[in-house]
Protein backbone atom coordinates (compact mmCIF):
# COMPACT_ATOMS: atom_id res chain seq x y z
CA UNK A 1 0.00 0.00 0.00
CA UNK A 2 1.20 3.24 -0.83
CA UNK A 3 1.85 5.72 1.83
CA UNK A 4 -0.22 8.50 2.58
CA UNK A 5 0.29 11.65 1.27
CA UNK A 6 0.18 14.56 4.14
CA UNK A 7 -2.03 16.95 4.09
CA UNK A 8 -4.30 18.97 5.56
CA UNK A 9 -4.93 16.17 8.62
CA UNK A 10 -1.13 15.92 8.96
CA UNK A 11 -0.53 19.96 9.38
CA UNK A 12 -3.65 20.82 12.13
CA UNK A 13 -1.65 17.67 14.18
CA UNK A 14 1.91 18.64 13.50
CA UNK A 15 1.87 22.42 13.03
CA UNK A 16 -0.81 24.75 13.58
CA UNK A 17 -1.92 22.17 16.82
CA UNK A 18 2.12 22.10 17.71
CA UNK A 19 2.40 25.39 18.48
CA UNK A 20 4.98 25.82 15.10
CA UNK A 21 2.25 27.89 12.95
CA UNK A 22 3.68 31.23 12.55
CA UNK A 23 0.36 32.47 11.26
CA UNK A 24 2.23 33.13 7.82
CA UNK A 25 -1.45 32.29 5.76
CA UNK A 26 0.70 30.50 3.08
CA UNK A 27 -1.53 26.95 3.31
CA UNK A 28 -4.82 29.17 2.94
CA UNK A 29 -3.15 30.70 -0.53
CA UNK A 30 -1.84 27.89 -2.08
CA UNK A 31 -5.23 26.06 -1.32
CA UNK A 32 -6.64 25.48 -4.69
CA UNK A 33 -10.00 23.96 -2.99
CA UNK A 34 -10.79 27.72 -0.90
CA UNK A 35 -11.36 25.36 2.11
CA UNK A 36 -9.09 27.19 4.41
CA UNK A 37 -9.67 30.21 6.30
CA UNK A 38 -7.89 32.47 8.58
CA UNK A 39 -8.91 33.68 11.49
CA UNK A 40 -7.27 37.80 11.45
CA UNK A 41 -8.52 38.67 14.94
CA UNK A 42 -5.75 37.40 17.79
CA UNK A 43 -4.97 33.30 16.88
CA UNK A 44 -3.34 34.44 13.51
CA UNK A 45 -3.81 30.90 12.45
CA UNK A 46 -5.64 29.16 9.51
CA UNK A 47 -8.47 27.18 10.30
CA UNK A 48 -10.63 24.43 7.78
CA UNK A 49 -14.29 24.73 6.78
CA UNK A 50 -16.94 22.39 7.45
CA UNK A 51 -17.52 20.96 4.23
CA UNK A 52 -15.41 18.87 2.58
CA UNK A 53 -14.26 16.60 5.73
CA UNK A 54 -15.27 18.63 8.18
CA UNK A 55 -12.67 21.00 10.51
CA UNK A 56 -9.97 17.76 10.57
CA UNK A 57 -9.79 16.81 7.54
CA UNK A 58 -9.94 17.18 4.23
CA UNK A 59 -11.30 14.92 1.51
CA UNK A 60 -9.38 16.92 -1.09
CA UNK A 61 -6.35 15.80 0.69
CA UNK A 62 -7.46 12.18 1.30
CA UNK A 63 -7.95 12.34 -2.83
CA UNK A 64 -4.28 13.52 -2.72
CA UNK A 65 -4.28 16.72 -2.66
CA UNK A 66 -0.61 17.90 -0.60
CA UNK A 67 -0.73 21.66 -1.51
CA UNK A 68 -1.18 23.10 2.28
CA UNK A 69 1.76 21.08 3.04
CA UNK A 70 3.94 21.81 0.23
CA UNK A 71 3.43 25.77 1.04
CA UNK A 72 3.87 25.58 5.15
CA UNK A 73 7.40 26.89 5.67
CA UNK A 74 7.30 25.03 9.20
CA UNK A 75 6.27 21.29 7.69
CA UNK A 76 8.46 18.60 8.50
CA UNK A 77 12.21 18.77 7.39
CA UNK A 78 11.73 22.48 5.71
CA UNK A 79 15.18 24.16 6.72
CA UNK A 80 17.55 21.73 4.87
CA UNK A 81 14.78 21.54 1.63
CA UNK A 82 14.75 25.13 1.37
CA UNK A 83 18.46 25.55 1.92
CA UNK A 84 19.35 23.26 -0.83
CA UNK A 85 17.05 24.28 -3.05
CA UNK A 86 17.88 28.20 -2.52
CA UNK A 87 22.09 27.29 -1.88
CA UNK A 88 22.53 24.18 -2.88
CA UNK A 89 23.37 22.65 0.36
CA UNK A 90 22.21 23.03 3.77
CA UNK A 91 23.43 26.14 6.03
CA UNK A 92 27.16 25.16 7.73
CA UNK A 93 27.21 25.26 11.59
CA UNK A 94 28.81 28.49 11.37
CA UNK A 95 26.03 30.24 9.43
CA UNK A 96 24.10 30.44 12.36
CA UNK A 97 22.31 33.55 10.67
CA UNK A 98 22.02 31.72 7.33
CA UNK A 99 23.58 31.77 3.92
CA UNK A 100 24.65 34.98 2.84
CA UNK A 101 26.40 36.45 -0.48
CA UNK A 102 27.04 39.81 0.32
CA UNK A 103 26.09 41.73 3.55
CA UNK A 104 26.41 45.62 3.58
CA UNK A 105 24.43 49.15 4.83
CA UNK A 106 22.14 50.99 2.56
CA UNK A 107 19.04 53.38 2.48
CA UNK A 108 17.09 54.98 -0.18
CA UNK A 109 18.17 58.30 -1.65
CA UNK A 110 15.21 59.65 -2.37
CA UNK A 111 14.44 61.89 0.51
CA UNK A 112 10.97 61.18 0.08
CA UNK A 113 11.34 57.58 0.55
CA UNK A 114 14.35 57.94 3.23
CA UNK A 115 11.70 59.75 5.80
CA UNK A 116 8.76 57.85 5.46
CA UNK A 117 10.61 54.25 5.27
CA UNK A 118 12.10 52.42 8.47
CA UNK A 119 15.62 53.08 9.42
CA UNK A 120 16.58 55.07 6.08
CA UNK A 121 13.64 53.66 3.41
CA UNK A 122 15.46 51.00 1.85
CA UNK A 123 12.37 48.60 1.32
CA UNK A 124 10.42 51.04 -0.36
CA UNK A 125 13.32 51.95 -2.70
CA UNK A 126 13.54 48.43 -3.85
CA UNK A 127 9.86 48.11 -4.43
CA UNK A 128 9.54 51.25 -5.82
CA UNK A 129 12.78 50.76 -8.26
CA UNK A 130 11.22 46.89 -9.14
CA UNK A 131 8.16 48.71 -10.14
CA UNK A 132 9.63 51.25 -12.09
CA UNK A 133 11.85 48.42 -14.10
CA UNK A 134 8.62 46.03 -14.99
CA UNK A 135 10.97 43.49 -12.30
CA UNK A 136 7.19 43.07 -10.60
CA UNK A 137 4.29 43.80 -10.98
CA UNK A 138 3.04 44.50 -7.52
CA UNK A 139 4.16 43.88 -3.72
CA UNK A 140 2.53 41.98 -1.22
CA UNK A 141 3.21 44.18 2.04
CA UNK A 142 1.20 45.20 5.32
CA UNK A 143 -0.68 48.53 5.46
CA UNK A 144 -2.64 50.32 8.79
CA UNK A 145 -6.20 49.55 8.60
CA UNK A 146 -8.65 52.98 8.23
CA UNK A 147 -7.14 55.97 8.79
CA UNK A 148 -4.23 54.53 10.47
CA UNK A 149 -5.04 55.37 14.08
CA UNK A 150 -5.80 52.07 15.02
CA UNK A 151 -2.49 50.31 14.40
CA UNK A 152 -4.33 47.38 13.53
CA UNK A 153 -2.12 45.57 10.67
CA UNK A 154 -3.44 44.65 7.45
CA UNK A 155 -2.28 43.08 4.53
CA UNK A 156 -2.20 45.72 1.56
CA UNK A 157 -1.14 45.44 -2.48
CA UNK A 158 1.28 48.18 -3.38
CA UNK A 159 1.82 48.63 -7.56
CA UNK A 160 2.92 52.35 -7.26
CA UNK A 161 5.39 54.80 -5.42
CA UNK A 162 2.05 56.07 -3.95
CA UNK A 163 1.16 52.81 -2.43
CA UNK A 164 4.31 52.15 -1.11
CA UNK A 165 4.77 54.76 0.60
CA UNK A 166 1.63 54.32 2.13
CA UNK A 167 2.48 51.25 3.47
CA UNK A 168 6.37 52.42 4.93
CA UNK A 169 6.97 51.75 8.11
CA UNK A 170 7.10 49.14 10.71
CA UNK A 171 3.72 48.38 12.56
CA UNK A 172 5.25 45.10 15.62
CA UNK A 173 1.60 44.07 15.45
CA UNK A 174 1.44 40.87 12.74
CA UNK A 175 -0.06 41.17 9.31
CA UNK A 176 -0.23 37.86 7.07
CA UNK A 177 0.80 40.04 3.73
CA UNK A 178 0.52 36.82 2.16
CA UNK A 179 -3.12 36.98 2.11
CA UNK A 180 -2.65 40.34 -0.20
CA UNK A 181 -2.27 37.54 -3.01
CA UNK A 182 -5.88 37.17 -4.42
CA UNK A 183 -5.68 40.46 -4.65
CA UNK A 184 -2.81 41.28 -6.57
CA UNK A 185 -3.71 38.36 -8.97
CA UNK A 186 -7.22 39.32 -9.36
CA UNK A 187 -6.12 43.11 -10.66
CA UNK A 188 -4.02 40.94 -13.54
CA UNK A 189 -0.27 40.93 -11.55
CA UNK A 190 1.56 37.76 -12.14
CA UNK A 191 4.65 38.76 -11.07
CA UNK A 192 5.14 39.29 -7.20
CA UNK A 193 7.31 40.85 -4.13
CA UNK A 194 6.54 39.28 -0.77
CA UNK A 195 7.42 41.56 1.99
CA UNK A 196 7.64 39.79 5.21
CA UNK A 197 8.91 39.25 8.71
CA UNK A 198 11.11 35.96 8.71
CA UNK A 199 8.29 33.48 8.48
CA UNK A 200 6.63 35.04 5.22
CA UNK A 201 9.93 35.49 3.64
CA UNK A 202 10.42 32.07 3.84
CA UNK A 203 7.37 31.11 1.93
CA UNK A 204 8.41 31.84 -1.52
CA UNK A 205 11.82 29.74 -1.34
CA UNK A 206 8.95 26.86 0.40
CA UNK A 207 6.80 26.69 -2.51
CA UNK A 208 9.23 26.93 -5.32
CA UNK A 209 11.11 24.10 -3.45
CA UNK A 210 8.25 21.97 -3.26
CA UNK A 211 6.71 22.87 -6.61
CA UNK A 212 3.83 24.42 -5.23
CA UNK A 213 2.07 25.58 -8.53
CA UNK A 214 0.91 28.82 -9.81
CA UNK A 215 1.09 30.31 -6.16
CA UNK A 216 4.84 29.59 -6.39
CA UNK A 217 5.47 30.51 -10.04
CA UNK A 218 4.18 34.15 -9.23
CA UNK A 219 6.05 34.95 -6.03
CA UNK A 220 9.39 36.27 -7.36
CA UNK A 221 11.14 38.85 -5.42
CA UNK A 222 10.82 38.03 -1.53
CA UNK A 223 12.15 40.97 0.94
CA UNK A 224 12.59 39.64 4.44
CA UNK A 225 12.64 42.16 7.87
CA UNK A 226 14.72 40.96 10.39
CA UNK A 227 12.26 39.64 13.29
CA UNK A 228 12.49 38.69 17.21
CA UNK A 229 8.65 38.83 17.54
CA UNK A 230 5.62 40.45 16.99
CA UNK A 231 2.93 41.32 19.30
CA UNK A 232 -0.89 40.82 19.93
CA UNK A 233 -3.14 44.37 19.77
CA UNK A 234 -3.80 43.91 23.06
CA UNK A 235 0.13 45.77 23.59
CA UNK A 236 -1.82 48.96 22.76
CA UNK A 237 -4.73 49.38 25.10
CA UNK A 238 -3.62 46.63 28.46
CA UNK A 239 0.68 48.01 28.36
CA UNK A 240 0.91 51.63 26.51
CA UNK A 241 -2.23 53.23 27.28
CA UNK A 242 -3.15 51.75 30.62
CA UNK A 243 0.52 52.18 32.26
CA UNK A 244 2.13 54.69 30.13
CA UNK A 245 -0.84 57.02 29.14
CA UNK A 246 -0.11 56.61 24.99
CA UNK A 247 -3.48 55.88 23.81
CA UNK A 248 -2.58 54.30 20.01
CA UNK A 249 -4.77 57.24 18.29
CA UNK A 250 -2.16 59.58 19.11
CA UNK A 251 0.75 57.49 18.16
CA UNK A 252 2.78 58.26 15.11
CA UNK A 253 5.89 56.31 14.84
CA UNK A 254 7.13 53.06 16.78
CA UNK A 255 10.56 51.52 16.41
CA UNK A 256 12.40 49.02 18.91
CA UNK A 257 15.73 49.24 19.43
CA UNK A 258 15.99 47.60 23.28
CA UNK A 259 13.55 49.35 24.08
CA UNK A 260 9.90 50.41 22.43
CA UNK A 261 10.95 53.77 20.69
CA UNK A 262 7.33 55.71 20.55
CA UNK A 263 6.65 59.07 19.10
CA UNK A 264 3.62 60.85 19.52
CA UNK A 265 1.62 63.04 16.78
CA UNK A 266 2.51 66.19 19.37
CA UNK A 267 6.10 65.64 19.17
CA UNK A 268 7.01 63.85 22.18
CA UNK A 269 9.42 61.00 22.75
CA UNK A 270 8.69 57.83 24.86
CA UNK A 271 10.23 54.53 25.88
CA UNK A 272 8.80 51.90 27.05
CA UNK A 273 11.17 48.77 28.49
CA UNK A 274 10.97 45.94 25.64
CA UNK A 275 10.70 43.28 28.77
CA UNK A 276 7.03 45.05 29.75
CA UNK A 277 5.60 43.36 26.16
CA UNK A 278 7.03 40.31 26.79
CA UNK A 279 3.68 39.15 27.85
CA UNK A 280 1.65 40.57 24.43
CA UNK A 281 4.19 38.31 22.31
CA UNK A 282 2.31 36.76 19.66
CA UNK A 283 1.27 32.76 19.74
CA UNK A 284 3.02 31.98 16.82
CA UNK A 285 6.10 33.78 18.04
CA UNK A 286 7.07 31.69 20.85
CA UNK A 287 8.77 28.61 18.69
CA UNK A 288 10.10 30.51 15.62
CA UNK A 289 13.36 29.73 14.67
CA UNK A 290 14.21 32.09 12.15
CA UNK A 291 15.32 35.71 13.32
CA UNK A 292 17.37 36.68 10.29
CA UNK A 293 15.03 36.12 7.24
CA UNK A 294 17.49 32.89 6.01
CA UNK A 295 15.22 32.17 3.18
CA UNK A 296 14.50 35.72 1.70
CA UNK A 297 16.35 37.09 -1.27
CA UNK A 298 17.27 40.02 0.68
CA UNK A 299 16.85 40.20 4.33
CA UNK A 300 16.92 43.55 5.92
CA UNK A 301 16.60 44.96 9.56
CA UNK A 302 17.41 48.06 11.49
CA UNK A 303 19.75 46.58 14.27
CA UNK A 304 23.01 48.28 15.04
CA UNK A 305 24.11 51.85 15.82
CA UNK A 306 22.58 53.98 12.75
CA UNK A 307 18.89 54.76 12.82
CA UNK A 308 18.82 55.94 9.19
CA UNK A 309 20.86 52.70 7.52
CA UNK A 310 19.31 49.28 7.04
CA UNK A 311 21.70 46.21 7.86
CA UNK A 312 21.16 44.40 4.02
CA UNK A 313 21.60 40.72 3.75
CA UNK A 314 21.91 39.42 -0.31
CA UNK A 315 21.47 35.73 -0.36
CA UNK A 316 20.25 34.95 -3.48
CA UNK A 317 21.49 35.35 -6.98
CA UNK A 318 17.65 37.34 -7.73
CA UNK A 319 18.70 39.51 -4.79
CA UNK A 320 21.84 40.44 -5.99
CA UNK A 321 20.79 41.34 -9.08
CA UNK A 322 17.58 43.68 -7.60
CA UNK A 323 19.92 45.19 -5.54
CA UNK A 324 22.68 45.54 -7.96
CA UNK A 325 20.15 47.04 -10.73
CA UNK A 326 19.11 49.68 -7.94
CA UNK A 327 22.85 50.66 -7.01
CA UNK A 328 23.32 50.88 -10.44
CA UNK A 329 20.19 53.32 -11.03
CA UNK A 330 21.48 55.59 -8.01
CA UNK A 331 18.34 54.85 -5.90
CA UNK A 332 20.31 53.13 -3.07
CA UNK A 333 23.42 54.90 -0.97
CA UNK A 334 25.57 52.44 0.84
CA UNK A 335 27.96 52.30 3.08
CA UNK A 336 30.59 48.98 4.03
CA UNK A 337 28.91 46.75 7.05
CA UNK A 338 32.50 47.58 8.96
CA UNK A 339 31.25 50.91 9.34
CA UNK A 340 29.11 49.38 12.27
CA UNK A 341 32.04 46.66 13.88
CA UNK A 342 29.11 45.35 16.44
CA UNK A 343 25.96 45.08 14.17
CA UNK A 344 27.06 41.50 12.70
CA UNK A 345 27.61 39.83 16.04
CA UNK A 346 24.51 41.57 17.67
CA UNK A 347 23.08 39.23 14.18
CA UNK A 348 24.75 36.66 15.61
CA UNK A 349 23.39 36.37 18.90
CA UNK A 350 19.62 37.39 18.15
CA UNK A 351 19.77 34.84 15.28
CA UNK A 352 20.77 32.33 18.29
CA UNK A 353 18.27 33.25 20.42
CA UNK A 354 15.76 32.51 17.78
CA UNK A 355 17.10 28.84 17.22
CA UNK A 356 16.87 28.05 21.00
CA UNK A 357 13.03 28.50 20.93
CA UNK A 358 13.12 25.38 18.34
CA UNK A 359 11.36 22.55 20.35
CA UNK A 360 12.01 19.54 21.31
CA UNK A 361 10.67 16.83 18.79
CA UNK A 362 10.37 18.41 15.58
CA UNK A 363 12.52 18.63 12.85
CA UNK A 364 16.36 19.07 14.62
CA UNK A 365 17.56 20.95 11.45
CA UNK A 366 16.54 24.61 12.36
CA UNK A 367 18.05 24.08 16.18
CA UNK A 368 21.46 25.30 16.92
CA UNK A 369 24.15 22.66 15.57
CA UNK A 370 27.17 22.05 17.71
CA UNK A 371 29.57 24.39 16.85
CA UNK A 372 27.63 27.49 17.87
CA UNK A 373 25.73 25.93 20.86
CA UNK A 374 27.65 28.69 22.52
CA UNK A 375 27.57 32.10 23.57
CA UNK A 376 30.59 32.36 21.35
CA UNK A 377 30.79 30.66 18.18
CA UNK A 378 32.10 31.20 14.90
CA UNK A 379 30.89 34.22 12.87
CA UNK A 380 28.28 33.64 10.39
Amino acid sequence: MPPEKPHWAHLLREVVRSGLCTGCAACVVACPHDVLQYDHERAFKPWKVEADGGPEDCTHGVKGCTMCTRACPRFRTWEPEVDTHLFGRPRAAEEVAGVARRTLLARAADPELHQAGQDGGLVSALLVWALEHDVIDAALVSGLEGDGTSWRAVPRVARTKEEVLASAGSRYTYSANTLAYREATEAGAERLALVGMSCQASVPAVMAARKAGKVARRLTLSIGLLCSKTFDDAIFPELFEARYGLRREDIAKINIKGVFQIWTRDGQYHEVPLKEGHAWTREGCLHCPDFAAEHADIATGGIGAFNDWTLTIVRTQRGEEVLEGALADGVLETRPVEDDPDVLPLLRRLARVSRRRWPEGADPAPRLLPATAGTGGPPA
